[in-house]
């Protein structure tokens, strides 16, 4: 089950990122207009983020291997299709396929892995095998993407896919519990449904679009404002529904208010980071899309051994005690690469700092997931689990567009090597500043024992059990 879980994940944030470096490709050969292209990596994000909420209560209604096995399914299907996409709208419907199958899979794969494992010392090491492939699927998609790209065609980004996805489901029925079907659930709070997906999706779509838009768009505030007024709709309607799509006592828990404000700004801090060191390591540097991609192997690496060095701390202790020296490694590592110079190099400005961020990174990530799900009722392990994986997403979606337009605005008009080189490192320093808050929260927020009990509604009927979930 653990493999089938990480393998999937793995997959799943590979497409984060690895589809970036064949842009340029897949414009020439499918003749997209300059303003489309974006979306082919947007659609992902968008349909990903807005529905992961939706997902994860999914989960715990409908059961958890089920809605991973459909996630899978989907995303193989869409990853096929955009393999062989021959037009442009072809490849964004592809795109948005992905996000939706990726949205029941994630966070069934969190949730199988904290009902399956028994919080403490077990769970740690679950979540930490899943943190580190998650974040070398992240990382390594850009090596991926750069090498697919250049030596085999840029259709192998989406083909890539489907051996990975085929790896995961055939370990399913070899260890993923089925579960007995519940003889009544609760509805699926299809009101909660449409505003967080309406609301969420709206958030991002106003955030992506500030790269062509710009900040100051009247586009802009007029769709961040739609978002808001959606999200503050669904906070109104889920205090008032018997069976919400989020509980709001759950986030009477610090652990699980906490985890999620600390990976929403560590996610923006790594995200922005792997956007602004692959632009230096290109634009500045001048280096090729292969060279830039396996420039990001000491990266990957440092965040597996970060996430071993997580899993041996927080063992026996509290997710607390790795979050915070995490954080502080991750934002000395960002300071330094906030040093980048014109006239550096790999060796020189590129390496070290991406050992020391990735370290830092790594002790961060799975504390954060097994924070998110400390006290959490089976029953609920979807609905946290969807929680804490948009989170991420909008946390890496909102802290990348928010630098990159800082970054942008520093720079200017100039394209000189220069001048991007101060821009990128305005922002890598805005990233360091992240993670300095994210130890802040870490510190302020997060209880000082090991577990904290969450305002939790008195238990379900037995009929109303979690399908894969240990009786």
């Amino acid at each position: 089950m653990l493999a089938a879980a990480a393998v999937a994940q793995f997959v799943l944030a590979l497409d984060m990122s690895v589809v970036n470096v064949a842009l340029p490709a897949i414009r020439t050969a499918l003749g997209f207009a300059p303003l489309d292209l974006p979306w082919v990596a947007h659609l992902y994000a968008l349909t990903f983020g807005g529905l992961l909420l939706l997902g994860g209560r999914a989960c715990d209604l409908y059961g958890q291997r089920r809605l991973f096995v459909l996630g899978l399914a989907v995303f193989g299907l869409c990853s096929l299709a955009g393999g062989l996409a021959q037009a442009p709208w072809q490849l964004i419907a592809a795109r948005a396929g992905q996000g939706l199958g990726a949205a029941a899979a994630a966070p069934a794969a969190l949730a199988m892995l904290t009902t399956t494992f028994t919080e403490g010392p077990r769970r740690v090491r679950a979540l930490g095998v899943w943190s580190a492939v998650n974040a070398a699927g992240g990382a390594l998609g850009v090596l991926a993407g750069g090498l697919l790209t250049e030596y085999a065609g840029w259709r192998w980004v989406m083909l890539i896919n489907l051996p990975i996805v085929a790896a995961a489901l055939a370990l399913v029925p070899a260890g993923v519990p089925a579960g007995a079907r519940p003889a009544r659930r609760e509805r699926l709070d299809a009101l909660g449904a449409v505003l967080a997906t309406g609301g969420i999706g709206l958030l991002v779509l106003g955030i992506v679009r500030t790269d062509t838009l710009g900040w100051g768009s009247p586009i802009t505030w007029a769709t961040l404002a739609a978002a808001a007024v959606l999200l503050t709709a669904f906070v109104f309607a889920e205090s008032r529904v018997t069976a919400p799509l989020l509980r709001l006592g759950l986030l009477s828990s610090r652990w699980v208010a906490g985890a999620n404000v600390l990976v929403f700004l560590a996610a923006a801090g790594q995200f922005t980071a792997f956007y602004f060191v692959s632009l230096y390591m290109q634009q500045v540097l001048g280096m090729g899309a292969a060279a830039t991609g396996t420039a990001f192997l000491p990266f990957s690496l440092g965040l597996v051994a970060g996430t071993v060095a997580a899993t041996r701390i927080t063992a026996s202790r509290t997710p607390r005690v790795s979050l915070v020296p995490g954080a502080l490694l991750a934002a000395a590592g960002l300071a330094w690469f906030a040093l980048i110079s014109p006239r550096g190099g790999f060796l020189t400005d590129v390496l070290g700092p991406s050992l020391v961020t990735s370290v830092g990174t790594g002790l961060v990530l799975a504390p954060a997931a097994a924070a998110a799900t400390t006290g959490v009722t089976p029953r609920e392990a979807g609905m946290a689990s969807g929680l804490f994986n948009s989170s991420r997403q909008l946390g890496g979606c909102i802290g990348l567009a928010a630098l990159a337009t800082i970054a942008a605005h520093h720079t200017g008009t100039a394209t000189d090597p220069a001048a991007l080189n101060d821009g990128y490192a305005l922002g890598l320093a805005i990233a360091a500043a992240l993670f300095v808050l994210a130890a802040v929260v870490a510190i302020g927020v997060l209880p000082r024992g090991r577990a904290e009990t969450p305002d939790v509604r008195p238990a379900a009927p037995a009929d109303n059990r979690l399908e894969g979930t240990p009786s």
